[in-house]
């Protein structure tokens, strides 16, 4: 249990002591900076402690948001600083020296102790994490006048009410915005009060994503209607996580994981749903399911690669930045350019309500048109924006856009011998584009995709020989997965046998899944995957050439077969490596607000 430390007085009449104990707190008293700390030295280190100035006044909320994070080793409020057992020697240092010094004028002018730990811990170089209250009410009064005026903005201020707004996200779609946060915030806080985690309700909207992917897979219109009502349920439960993890700041590191992919476990699910039920009736749209899923796949890596390439990015705004920005002031084209570009909400709505009143063949065709559209207006408003900003990027936005490469031993190798050029966007454009019009245009099993394959591995290494800080390089990534996943489904598509689509499908999944815990591990600040992890299944290159030789070297069914125990392979050695390390103590403790996309 964490404990909180009250020092000061004792005022008559406060309800400090108990908004603490409701936050779950075990509080103890100390007169001074001395006793604080004989206090703080019995509390165990593996516990999270806090000093809570006893003349407090404020908001339960604003306590909560300084004092209940698990996200920031060290957090403050006026009147309150709290550490977890990350922060707890800085705590310990700073209360040792107020301790020392034996007045409490020698930081700031102020009789607060809390406060003036806090300036300590400033001037230490370990700045608490300080949340932004709004509306919300945090203050030491200094007087019995200045108390009661405090206690009175505390009574003008319905805390409720404001904790309920911020379980929304700040920045979000127009779907999700207008139909489903207005009443799946009061479907998280009636979470919060029974009990029920975030990792609970994700869990719940990923199952019930699973039972709308198995009624879709029946391929009646009575099984599709259902399908489109549950997934717009599972969405719902999808904001409910996150809205009832702000709601009650249930944050950590497993649910940071788990939400980060079940979303996408959720949609590709369904997509493989709606082929089985098609294939039912009749109708193979498999091509259309994995080429769905590839261009989902292909936009998120261009939105996380552009990211990483600007995360700390310095130089002047672009035209095109400036006319975004110019935009904004307009109310209505905010909404209407986060329309455009199909993100989750919208997207699933469309899924949801095609399936219930077409086909699967239709819904395929209408979200691969609109994907393809939004991923045109987002990559070309960005290649804009790149090529008329001159940034300087770091090193670590090189280091991340190479890890996001996810170059295997092949590339690797001969990147160290290659010749580096000045245009890795270039030869990542070449290899790829020469990969996949040879392995369109030759017939199933010749050796042509394979030879191209092995062109397009030179081109990786030449195009990762140098580190990828050049305007366009962001765009390495995405295509390095335009080639392997584009590579996959061709090959699959021109076999013509059953099964080879759906086993490639399976193959993109789980390389996919792979791609994606890159990108949050990388998020997270934890780097890229281990080496070993990505030498075992053999780098983006390693596989597409490997693909590309069974299918000169076996039949049609037996490549089925391989395509089918490569996926297995691949998807056992990625997914048990992540559950490995997103539920180990090592992980960072992060909480992702979700992709808009």
């Amino acid at each position: 249990m964490p404990t909180a430390i009250l020092t000061g007085q004792p005022v008559p009449g406060s309800s400090l002591e108990g908004d603490l104990r409701s936050l779950g707190y075990d509080v103890r008293t100390a007169e001074g900076a001395a006793e604080a700390e004989t206090l703080l030295a019995q509390v165990p280190r593996d516990q999270r402690v806090a000093l809570v100035d006893a003349r407090f006044v404020g908001h339960p909320h604003a306590l909560r948001l300084g004092l209940t994070d698990p996200r920031f080793p060290l957090a403050a409020v006026p009147g309150a600083v709290t550490a977890q057992p990350a922060g707890r020697q800085a705590l310990t240092r700073a209360l040792a020296r107020e301790s020392a010094s034996g007045t409490s004028a020698t930081l700031v002018a102020s009789d607060s102790l809390a406060d003036r730990i806090v300036t300590a811990l400033d001037a230490d170089g370990s700045a608490p994490h300080r949340p932004e209250l709004g509306s919300l009410v945090a203050t030491v009064p200094a007087d019995p006048q200045a108390r009661n005026e405090a206690r009175q903005a505390v009574a003008a201020v319905d805390d409720e009410a404001v904790r309920l707004k911020s379980a929304v996200k700040a920045r979000d779609g127009f779907f999700t915005t207008f139909c489903v946060s207005p009443y799946s915030r009061y479907l998280a806080r009636w979470c919060a009060r029974r009990g029920l985690t975030p990792n609970q309700v994700t869990t719940a909207s990923l199952l019930t994503a699973l039972i709308a992917a198995g009624c879709a897979a029946t391929g009646t219109r009575g099984g599709f209607v259902a399908a489109g009502l549950l997934l717009i349920f599972s969405f719902v439960l999808d904001c409910t996580d996150g809205q009832l993890a702000r709601y009650s700041l249930q944050y950590s590191t497993l649910g940071a994981w788990l939400d980060a992919t079940f979303d996408r476990a959720k949609e590709y699910a369904y997509y493989a749903g709606l082929a089985l039920g098609a294939a039912r009736g009749g109708d193979d749209v498999w091509a259309l399911a994995l080429g769905a899923m590839v261009l989902q796949t292909c936009r998120h890596v261009v939105d996380f690669s552009f990211n990483e390439a600007n995360h700390d990015a310095t130089a002047n705004t672009s035209p095109t930045a400036a006319l975004s920005d110019k935009l904004d002031s307009v109310g209505w084209t905010v909404w209407v350019r986060r329309m455009i570009v199909l993100p989750i909400g919208e997207r699933w709505a469309m899924i949801a309500v095609l399936t219930a009143v077409a086909t699967p063949r239709i819904t395929f065709y209408a979200l691969l048109i609109g994907c393809a559209f939004a991923a045109t207006y987002t990559t070309a408003g960005r290649v804009l924006r790149s090529l008329t900003r001159r940034a300087e990027r770091t090193d670590r936005a090189a280091r991340a856009l190479a890890d996001l490469a996810d170059n295997g031993p092949l590339a690797e190798g001969l990147s160290r011998v290659a010749w580096p050029l000045k245009a890795p966007f270039a030869a990542a454009l070449t290899g790829t584009a020469a990969l996949l019009l040879t392995a369109a245009l030759a017939p199933y099993g010749s050796w042509l995709p394979a030879l191209a394959a092995v062109f397009s591995v030179a081109f990786a290494a030449l195009a990762l020989a140098r580190p990828l800080t050049g305007a366009l390089d962001w765009l390495v990534p995405p295509l390095f997965r335009v080639a392997e996943y584009g590579t996959v489904l061709i090959l699959a598509a021109t076999s013509e046998v059953n099964g080879a689509l759906p086993a490639a499908f399976g193959l993109v999944a789980a390389v996919a899944y792979h791609h994606y815990d890159t990108v949050y591990r990388i998020r997270g600040n934890a780097g890229a995957p281990p080496a070993w992890l990505v030498r075992t299944v053999g780098g983006h290159e390693g596989r597409t050439l490997l693909v590309t030789v069974l299918a000169a070297l076996l039949t049609a069914s037996q490549f089925t077969v391989a395509l089918t125990a490569l996926a297995v392979a691949v998807a056992v050695v990625v997914v048990v490596e992540s559950i490995r390390f997103w539920v180990s103590a090592g992980a960072p403790a992060v909480h992702d607000e979700g992709e808009t996309a």
